[in-house]
């Protein structure tokens, strides 16, 4: 029982210590006057749509929570609603957060210089990456105290995943439509109708544009995260809970093995704090420096650490392997993703602009599928090694090793979107020249810093979503020995196939959202200009709550149907045809999930960068025939990589944590 209570304890610890630095956060003074009221402004609308938002969640929560008591007992239903409020509460807190750091960022950058902008905007994203991770260890950590020991009760805890990816779909699909359909209408009557430049405070669409950033990049990619870090745990203590004797002897104890996600993301917890240090005591060096020391002095912290912790376990080192290739993994994706997002990839879309933006989007999705081929192979890599050196349990434990160390990873994640909405505050409250190069400094490495997040996102995702499918036979075989997934069966063929429709179809549906929105926006937009007397000459205010309230109920509809899709799949599939096709259908959806995740995430990621570096005056700078080139290649790049490829990391991890829970009925 004493080393059970850990995680629990470790996790109140992590939260703690997010308490006092947004103590820290809120000593720094907001501002005053106009920054403090477009802030507030901010502020108030991000947390508006989070209200409406888990409203509507809250209804579907207490559906499925009903659903589970009948079918699967109080205890997944418990587990369940333990999982979806420890998701809510991450979003919520960390987004929170972010909302009260970006205005002071934008102070300091004015009055107290760079060093002192970066360390409160990191501190901002700190506070969502130690809440995510914080709350992911108390709630498994409480739940397995009371019946994850027990192979027989574990079964409870998947219930947990469950509540978690439920909320995570909603809140990243809703969260990704909002920011984008603000952000598409904002640039495109802006910036090329207009002629006036981003961020600029005459906009009507400006401030739903960094409310946005808030609602979509904090707080929906803190769900993403959230649950992957989860899922990993959940299906390492599932696949422990269910393996055979003789696979279990040459490796540990199984008790050993079921609590070892749960130690190793204690461990992961204590190394990204250190990491956190680290970024503040390299602030005063460049920004790029910083973040990459606290990043991947964490890795290499926990890789040493995991290392002792294996060995002092009674387990086989070999497991320490399998740890080592996904924190590695992590690493390389993230490298790979920064180079197609912030290298040479970028420039040359950016040339190409130069014949119109037609050749801008053919460059951009040329990057993006090319850049999909070493993620991939890594993930593969990824796989071999682990399950050559510790079986089926290796791929479970690798995701853990990839992910423990998210109290960072999020961390610098979060940054960025804090950085990007200073650089706003600067702009609309004309905090001169010299504030703004500081802010626009901080954001272009925060750019940088989320499409690594967003390329680290995806391969735990992948790994999260095939360790938890693997947990999904695990758990069948159990009660049918005989059961098995072969590529000559005619339903498992049939599932694939299916499976592979999903990511389509929700693609599909979040661009159309995206795109029906901004429609609504830019009509907005433009009626504001053309009507309000003053607007353009900066002598009359525009109506910001008009396109707030447009984006908030665009979000709000079009979140229903993909998450409703999402959840109801795998019952229908199981239940229609079997275990057999739903096994198919799940490994269908992780292929086509994790390649359109990464083409969209690097080709929308490569088509913003492009645009800032002609907006830096290269090829022409801004006004030029090149500029309007990649505005149009950003724009398209924005639902992209901020709402469709995102979407596609939950999708496949939801489809695959339901599949698990309801397996028990299916066998």
């Amino acid at each position: 029982m004493g080393e059970n209570m850990i995680p629990a304890i470790f996790g109140g610890l992590g939260l703690i210590i997010a308490f006092f630095l947004y103590l820290a956060v809120k000593k720094y003074p907001a501002g005053e006057g106009k920054v403090v009221e477009i802030g507030e402004a901010i502020h108030l609308g991000a947390m508006l749509f989070m209200k409406r938002e888990y409203t509507i969640l809250s209804a579907f929560i207490v559906i499925v929570a009903i659903i589970l008591t009948l079918t699967l007992g109080a205890n997944t239903s418990i587990a369940f609603l333990v999982g979806a409020i420890c998701s809510a509460m991450a979003g919520y807190f960390g987004m929170f957060a972010a909302t009260k750091a970006n205005v002071r960022t934008a102070t300091a950058a004015q009055n107290e210089g760079a060093t002192k902008a970066l360390t409160i905007a990191f501190y901002g994203g700190s506070i969502m990456g130690l809440t995510v991770a914080s709350l992911g260890l108390i709630g498994l950590g409480s739940l397995y105290l009371f019946f994850g020991s027990d192979p027989q009760t574990a079964h409870a805890i998947h219930g947990f995943g469950m509540g978690a990816s439920s909320v995570a779909l909603f809140s990243r699909v809703g969260g990704g439509i909002f920011t984008k359909s603000a952000d598409v209408g904002a640039d495109l009557v802006g910036k090329i109708e207009a002629g006036i430049p981003e961020d600029d405070p005459r906009n009507p669409g400006v401030i739903a544009d960094n409310v946005g950033d808030n609602v979509g990049d904090v707080a929906g990619m803190g769900s993403d995260i959230f649950e992957s870090y989860c899922g990993a745990i959940i299906a390492t203590i599932a696949i422990a809970s269910t393996m055979a004797t003789d696979m279990i002897d040459p490796l540990g104890t199984q008790q050993s093995l079921m609590f070892l996600p749960l130690a190793l993301a204690s461990l992961g917890l204590i190394c990204s704090i250190v990491g956190i240090v680290l970024v503040k005591l390299f602030a005063n060096k460049e920004p790029q420096l910083a973040l990459r020391m606290g990043t991947i002095g964490s890795s290499l912290i926990f890789i040493v650490a995991a290392y002792f912790l294996i060995t002092m376990s009674g387990i086989t080192a070999s497991v320490w392997g399998a740890v080592i290739s996904g924190a590695i993994g992590g690493i390389i994706i993230g490298i790979v993703t920064e180079y197609y997002t912030g290298g040479q990839p970028v420039k040359d879309i950016a040339k190409s602009g130069e014949t119109g933006p037609a050749t801008v989007m053919i460059s951009g999705l040329a990057i993006g599928m090319q850049s999909v081929v070493i993620p991939v192979l890594t993930i593969a890599t990824i796989i071999y090694v682990s399950t050559s050196l510790v079986g089926i349990y290796g791929v479970g434990i690798a995701a853990v090793g990839m992910l423990a160390t998210v109290g960072i990873t999020m961390a610098i994640d979060a940054y960025g979107p804090v950085a990007d909405n200073a650089g706003g505050i600067a702009e609309m409250a004309g905090m001169g020249e010299e504030t703004r190069q500081i802010t626009d400094s901080l954001d272009e490495q925060g750019n940088t810093t989320a499409a690594i997040g967003k390329g680290f996102a995806i391969g735990a995702a992948a790994l999260a979503a095939l360790a938890i499918i693997s947990a999904f036979v695990e758990t069948i075989s159990l009660n049918n020995p005989e059961f098995s997934l072969r590529l000559n069966e005619p339903l498992v063929l049939i599932g694939l196939f299916i499976g592979g429709i999903f990511p389509f179809i929700v693609a599909s549906l979040t661009m159309t959202a995206v795109g029906d929105a901004a429609f609504e926006m830019i009509k907005e937009i433009r009626r504001q200009f053309h009507e309000i007397p003053g607007l353009m000459q900066g002598s009359a205010k525009p109506d910001h709550g008009r396109c707030i309230e447009i984006a908030t109920n665009a979000a709000l509809k079009k979140m229903v149907l993909p998450g409703v899709l999402a959840v109801l799949a795998p019952v229908v599939v199981g239940f229609g045809l079997g275990a057999s096709a739903l096994g198919g259908m799940l490994a269908g959806a992780l292929i086509c999930c994790v390649l359109m995740a990464l083409m969209m995430a690097n080709a929308g990621g490569a088509w913003d960068n492009a645009k800032k570096y002609v907006e830096k005056g290269n090829l022409g700078g801004k006004g030029s025939d090149v500029h309007t080139a990649v505005v149009v290649g950003d724009t398209v790049g924005d639902p992209f990589k901020d709402t469709s490829g995102p979407a596609m990391n939950i999708l496949i991890n939801v489809m695959a944590i339901v599949s698990l829970v309801i397996a028990p009925l299916l066998s």
